[in-house]
């Protein structure tokens, strides 16, 4: 008996790579969108925050200090999105959520694996600024978001973490059960730039 596989389905089904150039007929903005190779939420209590630090710079180097501040190591970018919570955006998922369990125990805290459940949308231009603008009550002044930072925020109460890359570049993370409507969002909010549209599926 062959058993049935399961067909994939991109969280952005329904979006195609297209360009929507603006009036003038240029691109303001360019957006790329697909999903994470790995992503692991590692989580504590307030009591074990150090222990939790301790943990995970011995498994994959010296985690952010501050909330909202993110670091590059050999994994990937560990992102720090609260006292006691860290997300790992692993860029090869190399670094599985039972390689963490390793080095961190259920009395160190707790180590989930969001892989499934979490997409990235890329933004870059030099409008791009103005069309999040539109999406996020969120101040995107330099120097207090400066690149290299993370903030959590969302807008029509879906969340969204946002990471700066650049003065002009952002990533998105976002769930994937609401992706397509948040790609969609953005596209329009983009629209009277120019945008343009690369999906990761069409370039394999």
């Amino acid at each position: 008996m062959v058993e049935a596989l399961a067909l994939r389905r991109s969280p952005f089904d329904g979006h195609v790579s297209r360009d929507w150039p603006s009036a003038n007929g240029t691109i303001g903005i360019r957006l790329t969108a697909g999903t994470v190779a790995g992503a692991s939420l590692v989580t504590t209590w307030p009591a074990g925050a150090a222990a939790l630090a301790a943990a995970l710079a011995a498994a994959i180097g010296a985690p952010p200090l501050r909330c909202g501040d993110t670091q590059a190591v050999a994994a990937g970018l560990l992102i720090r999105t609260g006292p006691e919570e860290y997300l790992l955006i692993s860029a090869t998922g190399a670094v599985t959520t039972e390689t963490l369990r390793v080095s961190i125990d259920a009395q160190t805290g707790s180590v989930t694996d969001l892989a499934h459940a979490r997409c990235r949308i890329g933004i870059e231009g030099g409008r791009c600024r103005e069309a999040l603008s539109k999406l996020f009550a969120l101040d995107l002044g330099e120097p207090d978001f400066a690149p290299g930072q993370a903030r959590l925020t969302g807008h029509h109460h879906v969340p969204c973490l946002l990471h700066r890359l650049a003065t002009d570049r952002f990533d998105l993370y976002i769930t994937s059960s609401y992706a397509a409507d948040q790609l969609a969002t953005l596209i329009d909010a983009a629209l009277e730039y120019g945008v343009a549209l690369r999906l990761d599926d069409d370039a394999r």
